[in-house]
Protein backbone atom coordinates (compact mmCIF):
# COMPACT_ATOMS: atom_id res chain seq x y z
CA UNK A 1 0.00 0.00 0.00
CA UNK A 2 2.76 2.92 0.73
CA UNK A 3 4.38 1.64 -2.69
CA UNK A 4 1.46 2.63 -4.61
CA UNK A 5 0.69 5.43 -2.21
CA UNK A 6 3.73 6.77 -3.66
CA UNK A 7 3.31 6.15 -7.04
CA UNK A 8 -0.11 8.01 -6.98
CA UNK A 9 1.36 11.09 -5.13
CA UNK A 10 3.85 11.21 -7.15
CA UNK A 11 1.72 11.12 -10.30
CA UNK A 12 -0.55 13.90 -8.75
CA UNK A 13 2.41 15.87 -8.24
CA UNK A 14 3.84 15.62 -12.03
CA UNK A 15 0.49 16.01 -13.43
CA UNK A 16 -0.70 19.13 -11.09
CA UNK A 17 1.94 20.46 -9.46
CA UNK A 18 1.08 20.10 -6.15
CA UNK A 19 1.10 17.56 -3.33
CA UNK A 20 -1.77 14.91 -3.28
CA UNK A 21 -2.19 14.90 0.38
CA UNK A 22 -2.10 18.04 1.33
CA UNK A 23 -4.63 19.57 -1.22
CA UNK A 24 -6.67 16.49 0.15
CA UNK A 25 -6.34 18.18 3.55
CA UNK A 26 -7.34 21.13 2.24
CA UNK A 27 -10.97 20.02 0.68
CA UNK A 28 -11.57 18.13 3.58
CA UNK A 29 -10.73 21.20 6.20
CA UNK A 30 -13.24 23.37 3.92
CA UNK A 31 -16.20 20.49 3.94
CA UNK A 32 -15.65 19.99 7.29
CA UNK A 33 -17.71 16.82 6.98
CA UNK A 34 -15.33 13.82 7.75
CA UNK A 35 -12.99 15.95 10.57
CA UNK A 36 -12.35 13.83 13.40
CA UNK A 37 -10.19 16.18 15.43
CA UNK A 38 -7.18 18.89 14.84
CA UNK A 39 -4.97 20.87 16.86
CA UNK A 40 -1.96 22.91 15.48
CA UNK A 41 -0.31 20.74 13.32
CA UNK A 42 -2.63 17.93 12.81
CA UNK A 43 -5.90 16.72 11.32
CA UNK A 44 -7.66 13.69 12.13
CA UNK A 45 -9.93 12.53 9.81
CA UNK A 46 -11.87 9.57 8.01
CA UNK A 47 -11.27 9.49 4.25
CA UNK A 48 -13.83 9.43 1.87
CA UNK A 49 -12.53 6.21 0.87
CA UNK A 50 -12.14 4.61 4.41
CA UNK A 51 -13.25 1.15 3.34
CA UNK A 52 -13.10 0.09 7.34
CA UNK A 53 -15.70 1.05 10.04
CA UNK A 54 -14.04 3.96 12.25
CA UNK A 55 -11.07 4.02 9.67
CA UNK A 56 -8.98 7.21 10.73
CA UNK A 57 -6.21 8.84 8.99
CA UNK A 58 -3.95 11.74 10.89
CA UNK A 59 -2.59 14.48 8.26
CA UNK A 60 -0.09 16.87 9.03
CA UNK A 61 -0.99 20.31 8.60
CA UNK A 62 2.27 20.95 7.07
CA UNK A 63 3.86 19.17 3.85
CA UNK A 64 6.38 16.93 4.63
CA UNK A 65 7.97 13.49 3.71
CA UNK A 66 8.58 11.51 6.94
CA UNK A 67 8.31 11.87 10.93
CA UNK A 68 11.66 12.43 11.44
CA UNK A 69 11.21 15.94 10.86
CA UNK A 70 9.24 17.07 13.97
CA UNK A 71 9.93 20.05 15.36
CA UNK A 72 9.40 20.07 19.69
CA UNK A 73 5.68 21.85 19.03
CA UNK A 74 4.70 19.04 16.40
CA UNK A 75 5.50 16.16 18.47
CA UNK A 76 3.55 17.21 21.37
CA UNK A 77 0.91 17.83 18.79
CA UNK A 78 1.04 14.32 17.30
CA UNK A 79 1.14 13.10 21.16
CA UNK A 80 -2.11 14.98 21.26
CA UNK A 81 -3.92 14.03 18.27
CA UNK A 82 -2.83 10.22 18.89
CA UNK A 83 -4.02 10.23 22.29
CA UNK A 84 -7.00 12.08 21.56
CA UNK A 85 -8.08 9.92 18.97
CA UNK A 86 -7.25 6.53 21.57
CA UNK A 87 -9.47 8.26 24.07
CA UNK A 88 -12.76 8.88 21.12
CA UNK A 89 -12.06 5.02 20.28
CA UNK A 90 -12.32 3.95 24.23
CA UNK A 91 -15.23 6.33 24.34
CA UNK A 92 -16.95 4.88 20.78
CA UNK A 93 -16.71 1.17 22.07
CA UNK A 94 -17.36 1.88 25.44
CA UNK A 95 -13.99 -0.14 26.15
CA UNK A 96 -10.18 -0.67 25.51
CA UNK A 97 -8.36 -2.50 22.70
CA UNK A 98 -6.20 -2.77 20.78
CA UNK A 99 -5.83 -1.27 17.10
CA UNK A 100 -3.77 -1.39 13.80
CA UNK A 101 -1.77 1.97 13.39
CA UNK A 102 0.18 2.14 10.17
CA UNK A 103 2.76 4.89 9.35
CA UNK A 104 3.28 5.62 5.80
CA UNK A 105 6.37 8.00 4.95
CA UNK A 106 8.92 8.29 1.99
CA UNK A 107 11.28 5.88 1.76
CA UNK A 108 14.21 5.95 3.85
CA UNK A 109 16.95 5.38 0.81
CA UNK A 110 17.89 9.22 1.15
CA UNK A 111 17.02 10.64 -1.76
CA UNK A 112 14.37 13.41 -1.33
CA UNK A 113 10.69 12.63 -2.36
CA UNK A 114 9.12 15.88 -2.78
CA UNK A 115 5.73 13.80 -3.80
CA UNK A 116 5.60 12.35 -0.42
CA UNK A 117 3.08 13.57 2.56
CA UNK A 118 3.44 11.46 5.32
CA UNK A 119 0.65 10.22 7.26
CA UNK A 120 -0.46 7.49 9.97
CA UNK A 121 -3.66 5.40 9.57
CA UNK A 122 -6.11 3.88 12.23
CA UNK A 123 -7.68 0.45 11.47
CA UNK A 124 -9.55 -0.19 14.82
CA UNK A 125 -10.86 -4.02 14.93
CA UNK A 126 -14.09 -3.28 16.32
CA UNK A 127 -17.45 -2.92 14.00
CA UNK A 128 -19.93 -1.45 16.12
CA UNK A 129 -19.68 -2.22 19.63
CA UNK A 130 -17.08 -3.69 22.07
CA UNK A 131 -19.12 -7.15 21.27
CA UNK A 132 -18.21 -7.17 17.70
CA UNK A 133 -14.88 -8.06 17.58
CA UNK A 134 -12.47 -8.60 14.41
CA UNK A 135 -8.93 -9.53 15.45
CA UNK A 136 -7.27 -9.78 12.20
CA UNK A 137 -3.49 -8.52 11.52
CA UNK A 138 -2.79 -5.39 8.88
CA UNK A 139 -2.80 -7.21 5.78
CA UNK A 140 -6.09 -8.28 6.34
CA UNK A 141 -7.76 -5.72 7.13
CA UNK A 142 -6.13 -3.66 4.58
CA UNK A 143 -6.68 -6.31 2.03
CA UNK A 144 -10.40 -7.15 3.21
CA UNK A 145 -12.52 -4.41 2.15
CA UNK A 146 -15.64 -3.75 4.62
CA UNK A 147 -17.70 -0.62 5.05
CA UNK A 148 -21.38 -0.35 5.96
CA UNK A 149 -21.50 2.68 7.19
CA UNK A 150 -20.50 6.06 5.45
CA UNK A 151 -16.98 8.07 6.37
CA UNK A 152 -19.10 10.93 6.99
CA UNK A 153 -21.02 8.98 9.81
CA UNK A 154 -18.24 7.35 11.39
CA UNK A 155 -16.47 10.86 11.39
CA UNK A 156 -19.83 12.29 13.21
CA UNK A 157 -19.87 9.72 15.95
CA UNK A 158 -15.98 10.35 16.42
CA UNK A 159 -15.94 13.98 16.73
CA UNK A 160 -19.23 14.27 19.04
CA UNK A 161 -17.75 11.94 21.99
CA UNK A 162 -16.02 13.20 24.84
CA UNK A 163 -12.87 12.86 25.15
CA UNK A 164 -12.66 12.54 28.63
CA UNK A 165 -16.02 11.03 29.35
CA UNK A 166 -14.55 6.75 29.10
CA UNK A 167 -11.35 7.52 30.99
CA UNK A 168 -13.44 9.29 33.57
CA UNK A 169 -15.76 6.44 34.00
CA UNK A 170 -12.54 3.94 34.62
CA UNK A 171 -10.97 6.04 37.31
Amino acid sequence: MPALEGRRQAAYLAEKGTCLLYRYLTLELDRAERIVLQNNSFVALVPFWAIWPFEVMILPREHGGDIANLGTDQKRDLADAMTRLSVRYDNLFQTAFPYTMGLHQQPTEGKNRPEWHWHIHYLPPLLRSWSVKKFMVGYEMLAMPQRDLTPEACAERLWELSEIHYLESTK
